[in-house]
């Protein structure tokens, strides 16, 4: 037996001793259930067969039956919560097979090269990052590939699926075949682990007492159905504390089973494939944060962020000096191509994204509209400066701020935000207030837009890829939308100076000949020339905090612009 057979086989057996643990914690928790009844059984027995006879006795019988009876409802009131508890599961777009057979044939293939059952289905997730999960609990058997006889590794009859193998939808799009499947191999190699019985019953265990905790702690329950709910969350969380040592470790010791036995199959092509992971994390993160963001917020999602998330890594591998041997990765079979229509799925994983990280509603509609890449500056770097660049003038017209052009009073100029920037003020400077006062703009506009999330009926993913028509936030719980938001509140002075810039912008597209771009790592961009300036905001930053105008002044005086110009705001 090889060093590889080895620790796996010792790994394998950690696991499984981890697993017989948690199990002794279950069975103790149920033998405390029963001891009561147990005693008032041998006391009753006793009575019947003329020992323990007085009226003592006769006490001590009666009042450990009522403690039995007591426990034993309470104990049934917290097996009917675990029960019936639905464990959270991933927000994910689901993958049928008749719309990416060769992607299941490569993961049945690596399952048969690791000798493990095969994934029961395939799903993405807007993420990177992959992982098995397992969504053998009766009230999840309704969701995606779920059922048995549905995937590659569908189990026989009446038996549990495998669990389903979720894939990050980035790394579809930014690896290699060969690169997706050397890093899926030790995932896909978990089934292993997962289909040992002891295994099995140990995680089921622990997810039920997960969700009966879950469900205790949502809100909106009345007193008579929340306080037995309550008491079970209680004994979830002591039988939770108990097992947490043992779940950690049983869960490390099935990875580096999984590793260990995974290093048969493209090991050297997975160290590569790594450093690819840690890029495509890399340029995903920018591309949400810089690229996105601003879209949503201006009531558009990006249909193809998948597709963008190639853009931006290029891009940083162009600026990083990352690209030896680049060309020459991106002429072989990107991963995506594993996929039938990979566009519907690009376009369903972005939506996804929008929900999970933004909060925007299941389909979209008059404010909330998909856009392509190619209209993303007009629809969205042009619509966003305007928005900015008017709030700002609305603030100062409310600050009673008189408007700069002699000509036209009635029109907005970029002069006006640089001449009640730079002059005087109170002890805290003219954008102090201004800045009060965008904050409070933004806040009630924020208030008064549609709730996030309203409007999620089922359907927008399921249907855009072909899959099943159920939201695949069903199944995740109540908790509200946006799950995983991306960014903290800005501040006042962030605004301030996101305004100005818009305003900024504004009257260099206006009066100069500018135009509104996109850099796929920062984001929108002014293009002067075809060439982007990324350097006003250090003007812009002296203007607002410093209330010093000459650098600004400088920098529209290099590109052309007209301050004293109207600007257009719609």
């Amino acid at each position: 037996m090889s060093g590889t057979d080895v620790g796996e086989e010792l790994g394998a057996r950690a696991a499984q001793a981890r697993a017989l643990a948690l199990l002794r914690i279950r069975s103790r928790a149920l033998a405390v259930a029963i001891l009561p009844a147990a005693v008032a059984v041998v006391l009753f027995a006793a009575d019947a067969q003329g020992h323990l006879a007085g009226s003592a006795w006769d006490a001590a019988r009666w009042t450990v039956l009522g403690v039995a009876v007591l426990v034993l409802l309470v104990s049934v009131l917290v097996a009917v919560a675990v029960a019936r508890a639905r464990p959270a599961m991933s927000p994910t777009v689901p993958v049928a097979e008749e719309g990416a057979p060769d992607l299941y044939r490569l993961v049945r293939d690596l399952a048969d090269r690791l000798d493990v059952p095969a994934p029961s289905a395939i799903a993405l997730t807007p993420d990177c990052d992959s992982w098995l999960e397992d969504r053998t609990h009766r009230a999840l058997r309704k969701g995606p590939g779920a059922s048995p006889g549905k995937g590659p590794g569908a189990s026989s009859e009446g038996a549990d699926p495998a669990p389903v193998l979720v894939i990050g939808s980035p790394f579809l799009w930014w690896m290699r075949v060969a690169e997706l499947r050397a890093v899926l191999a030790p995932v896909v190699a978990g089934t292993g682990p997962s289909a040992h019985p002891d295994i099995a019953a140990a995680r089921r265990f622990v997810r039920g007492l997960d969700a009966v905790i879950a469900d205790a702690a949502a809100p909106g329950r009345g007193p008579v159905r929340g306080a037995p709910l309550a008491f079970a969350g209680w004994v979830a969380r002591l039988l939770l504390r108990a097992c947490r040592d043992h779940a950690a470790e049983m869960e490390r010791c099935v990875a580096a089973a999984a590793s260990m036995r995974a290093q048969t199959v493209d090991y050297g092509l997975r160290i590569a494939a790594q450093e690819q992971v840690g890029l495509a994390y890399a340029g995903w993160d920018r591309l949400l944060t810089r690229v996105a963001l601003p879209a949503w917020r201006m009531g558009r999602w990006p249909s193809r962020l998948d597709a963008g998330v190639v853009s931006a890594l290029t891009e940083l591998s162009r600026r990083d000096r990352l690209a030896d041997g680049f060309a020459l990765r991106l002429g072989e079979r990107p991963a995506c191509d594993l996929l039938e229509q990979p566009g519907a799925a690009d376009e369903a994983a972005s939506l996804l994204a929008a929900r999970l990280f933004h909060g925007g509603p299941a389909e979209s509609g008059p404010g909330w509209a998909p856009v392509d890449w190619q209209q993303y500056p007009d629809e969205v770097v042009d619509r966003k400066w305007r928005s900015e660049a008017a709030r700002l003038h609305r603030v100062l017209d409310t600050l009673g701020v008189p408007r700069a052009s002699a000509a036209d009073p009635a029109v907005p100029t970029l002069a006006r935000v640089m001449e009640h920037l730079s002059g005087p003020g109170g002890p805290e400077g003219p954008g102090e207030a201004l800045a009060a006062g965008i904050g409070a703009a933004v806040a009630r506009e924020e208030a008064g837009a549609p709730a996030p999330g309203g409007g999620q009926e089922a359907g927008g993913q399921g249907q855009a890829f072909g899959g099943p028509a159920d939201d695949p936030l069903d199944a995740w719980g109540p908790g509200p939308l946006p799950l995983f938001p991306l960014q903290p509140p800005r501040t006042g002075t962030e605004l301030l100076a996101d305004h100005v810039a818009a305003m900024v912008c504004c009257a260099a597209v206006d009066t100069a000949g500018a135009a509104p771009g996109l850099d796929w790592l920062d984001g929108p961009a002014l293009l002067v020339g075809g060439t982007r300036r990324a350097d006003l905001a250090d003007p812009v930053l002296s203007l607002v905090e410093d209330g010093d105008p000459d650098p600004l002044l400088a920098w529209l005086a290099e590109v052309g612009v007209r301050s004293d110009k109207p600007v257009r705001l719609v």
